[in-house]
């Protein structure tokens, strides 16, 4: 298991936790982000450390901060 920041541009990955506080924690499911959801890190923008994400045929930004918060499982 390994946070979100950590994975490499195309990688994919499941959603195992997020964790962070409940403020934190409550956003990002309403986006979404649910423990057992498959997603994909589409790339990282250098410009302010956000990471682009497609989750559910979406796609979602979210800044690096606020990716060390969820936890992920490396899929093929």
């Amino acid at each position: 298991m390994t946070s979100l920041d950590q994975l490499e541009e195309g990688a994919k990955a499941t959603l195992i936790a997020v964790d962070g506080q409940s403020t934190l924690r409550r956003r990002l499911m309403e986006m979404g982000l649910l423990p057992g959801t498959p997603l994909q890190l589409i790339r990282r923008l250098d410009l302010g450390g956000v990471l682009e994400l497609e989750v559910r045929r979406s796609r979602l930004s979210l800044r690096h901060a606020e990716a060390t918060h969820l936890h992920v499982i490396a899929t093929a």
